[in-house]
């Protein structure tokens, strides 16, 4: 090993250290300011921090001091819009992108990946563009991720940078309550979401992993107020609960039935599908209670199918028959499609529904274009909302579930699914040619 490759290595593990053993006590607000502190013994200088908005719409700059602050720069504003910019690009690509300002050779865009979660990116100027850079800078991304998503749950400053407008009761109760927007472990690419992300009142989607099974869940609950929330707040927690104590699919809507009857006379039917899979063997399991039906995407015939089950009342009635547990065969490659009605029932006043041909056809050709997870689903929620003129009349959710493999495989096209940039071993980088 050459003395200045040593040396470097030696360098960027002085940053990631030094910012690490700063970050225990350290509020988000100072962040940015030690990030650039310890980025400079790397020799990674004029950091700056983006954070993407809850609809993923923008890029937000993280000031340190709040959205009053006037950017440092020009070059630093502090909106980017993602469709417009290279920064948006690095983001819904997941990879690192050069500037393409004037006098920006050594500029570069690198998105802030948590696992698998897309947090925003972040603008690096290198002294050297270089193998050893790139692993610097993705090395940086990764633990200010990290980072910002620990904190992010008790900081009010996270909360106002990453929101556009003032946020519904409702709407705050739920995505407080829902898992992460995307997860992949090798074995499933799963990523949610939801709209309108401000005024969100009866829909919510859930997952879990229980050793090889992977446990999908979506509700929507009758009604678009505050109540509605509630309601499908307690059919979120009555689900997670009998889930965790082992209760099978027919059980754990029993659970939800039980607690939503217990509130009469205030509760709401709630509908939804339940869902488990078993990543050894592609065996899929569910029930529906008087929710649209799942679609599967087919990787190798690259088509769709409903997967018809016979419906049970929706929760929260206690009249009918009891759910049905139907059964189906995924492949590695196929994808498990949740969505609530606010999806295929969008319109615009005048014209036809959005509908489940188009839905899935938007899911097929996205997909097929080799785009990660979640930039599959953040731009087919938006042509939805284009469809409604940008204001939809009812929630509109979706889960989306790839079927990786049987084992856990971390890299390859699991990374493709979730956008991560290749571990240094996989590519001639500083690591490799360094030992």
């Amino acid at each position: 090993m050459s003395s200045s490759l040593s040396d470097r290595g030696a360098r960027g593990r002085r940053m990631l250290a030094g910012l690490l053993a700063e970050s225990h006590l350290m509020p988000l607000e100072m962040l940015p300011a030690r990030t650039r502190e310890y980025a400079a013994l790397a020799g990674l200088t004029e950091v700056v921090i983006y954070l993407r908005d809850l609809q993923g719409h923008v890029l937000r700059r993280l000031s340190g001091a709040g959205l009053t602050t006037p950017p440092a720069a020009p070059e630093d504003p502090d909106e980017l819009v993602i469709e417009e910019t290279v920064a948006g690009r690095a983001y819904q690509l997941g990879r690192i992108t050069a500037d393409d300002t004037p006098h920006a050779a050594l500029r570069r865009w690198v998105p802030l990946l948590d696992g698998t979660e897309r947090v925003g990116v972040m603008r690096v100027t290198v002294d050297t563009d270089d193998a050893c850079s790139a692993e610097d800078m993705e090395a940086l991304a990764a633990l200010l991720a990290l980072l910002i998503v620990r904190k992010a749950d008790t900081s009010d400053t996270y909360a106002r940078l990453t929101r556009t407008r003032a946020m519904g009761i409702a709407a705050e109760m739920q995505w407080n309550l829902m898992p992460e927007r995307t997860f992949v472990d090798g074995r499933v690419a799963i990523s949610g979401v939801l709209e309108p992300a401000y005024q969100a009142s009866g829909d919510a989607y859930e997952y879990a992993t229980d050793g090889p099974l992977v446990h999908l869940a979506i509700f929507d609950a009758m009604g678009h107020d505050t109540t509605a929330g509630l309601a499908v707040a307690l059919a979120m927690g009555a689900c997670r609960n009998a889930r965790r104590q082992g209760a099978g699919l027919v059980e754990i809507g029993r659970a939800v039935d039980d607690v939503l009857l217990g509130q009469s006379p205030q509760a709401r039917y709630v509908t939804g599908v339940l869902c488990c899979l078993d990543t050894r063997n592609g065996a899929l399991s569910w029930i529906n209670r008087g929710h649209p039906p799942p679609i599967v995407i087919r990787r190798e015939a690259g088509g769709s199918v409903c997967l018809e089950c016979p419906p049970a009342p929706p929760m929260g009635i206690g009249l009918g028959p009891e759910a049905t547990v139907c059964h189906e065969r995924l492949e590695p490659g196929d994808r498990i499609v949740l969505y609530t009605d606010g999806i295929t029932e969008a319109r615009r006043p005048g014209e036809r529904e959005f509908g489940v041909d188009r839905f899935t056809d938007l899911l097929i050709r996205h997909h097929a274009a080799g785009l990660p997870v979640p930039e599959t689903l953040r731009r087919v929620i938006h042509t939805v909302l284009d469809h409604h003129g940008g204001e939809l009349e009812d929630d509109a959710t979706i889960l989306f579930c790839e079927w990786i493999s049987p084992t856990p495989t971390p890299s390859g096209q699991a990374a493709r699914l979730a956008g991560v940039p290749q571990r240094p071993d996989e590519r001639d980088g500083c690591t490799a040619t360094s030992g």
